[in-house]
């Protein structure tokens, strides 16, 4: 199978490799495509080495699917080309998501909308796809109604310039390029994306408008997203209202038999998820799942997952392996 790697030097392209190579995909051949200025570099894949290509030369090699991750601007340009040709594309930018004529997934929750037509394929963002792994076997079963959501995200869902700004910074070098209007190192930022008219940010509205999209509309969503100084791994303190009763001992038992998440959730033990021990890893963790102290069908939790994995790379993974799994890829 041609696997076509659209962004394949930035950082979520590299961890798709990485997933790529543990999930033992079936790769024949690697086109790994960047930018002109990466052009002609080399990638270790699969015990060979490949050459990385432009936009152009990647087409012209015609590859079965093609994995992007290099912006919404170069997806809106290059997937239409790509999907033209036969070609199907899991796309983890925003361009695509919000398109009513593109399914936007996550397998565990509604992979079984994707059919032989749906040449473009949406990934959520990675704030929404923790969150909603966590959140949908609990909204089978009681119905969710309102989620307030407070998320606390790594630096690396900005990009290499944001890796380059904390270390400048933890060096004592504060005149290097900002990836940010403010320091990141010993610092919060409440400010993820730009900011809309209605006062809340682009990223907290994907919370919004990709819930509604992949879990259902009639759910009141009420986000603030913080930039913290974490390398990897997004954190969510998540507090949830549902419309049926529950316990937190059935609702803990319902997320332990789930698929894609871990609970973590033994205060005695210190035991809840953390930012630093969910780097490489692909599950959804969930702990510190406690009663509200003032409404009977309110449940508060942590959420945490590595937001280059099961946030972006795994899960565009996971599509692609469902394509292949319901017959449409060979």
């Amino acid at each position: 199978m041609k696997v076509a790697v659209f962004g394949a030097t930035g950082l979520v392209g590299g961890v798709m490799l990485e997933v790529l190579k543990e999930q033992n995909f079936p790769v024949t051949e690697l086109i790994p495509i960047a930018s002109e200025r990466s052009a002609g570099k080399i990638i270790e894949f699969g015990g060979k080495q490949w050459t990385v290509v432009v936009p152009q030369e990647g087409l012209d090699k015609k590859p079965d699917i093609a994995l992007f991750s290099a912006g919404a601007d170069r997806s809106l340009e290059w997937a239409p080309k790509f999907a033209a040709q036969g070609c199907y594309v899991v796309d983890n930018s925003s361009a695509w998501r919000m398109d009513p004529t593109k399914k936007l997934v996550i397998p565990e929750i509604n992979g079984d909308v994707i059919t032989a037509e749906d040449k473009i394929i949406a990934n959520p963002n990675c704030s929404t796809i923790q969150m909603l792994v966590a959140l949908a076997p609990l909204h089978r079963k009681y119905n969710i109604k309102r989620i307030v959501v407070s998320t606390y995200q790594a630096i690396t869902g900005t990009g290499m310039k944001a890796l380059k700004q904390l270390e400048n910074e933890r060096n004592g070098i504060m005149d290097g390029p900002m990836a940010y209007p403010y320091a990141i190192d010993k610092n919060c930022i409440p400010h993820c994306d730009v900011f809309l008219e209605n006062g809340y940010t682009k990223e907290e509205m994907k919370l919004v408008n990709e819930t509604h999209k992949i879990l259902d509309p009639a759910i009141e969503v009420s986000p603030t997203a913080v930039r913290v100084p974490v390398v990897g791994g997004h954190s969510e303190s998540v507090n949830v209202e549902f419309e049926k009763p529950y316990t937190v001992d059935e609702a803990r038992e319902i997320l332990r038999n789930s698929d894609g998440v871990k609970v973590l959730d033994d205060p005695d033990k210190l035991e809840y998820p953390m930012a630093r021990f969910a780097q490489h890893k692909d599950e959804v963790q969930v702990g510190r799942m406690r009663a509200d102290l003032y409404n009977e069908r309110v449940l508060n939790m942590w959420v945490v997952a590595d937001n280059l994995r099961k946030g972006a790379a795994t899960n565009t993974v996971q599509i692609a392996k469902l394509l292949i799994k319901k017959g449409y890829l060979k």
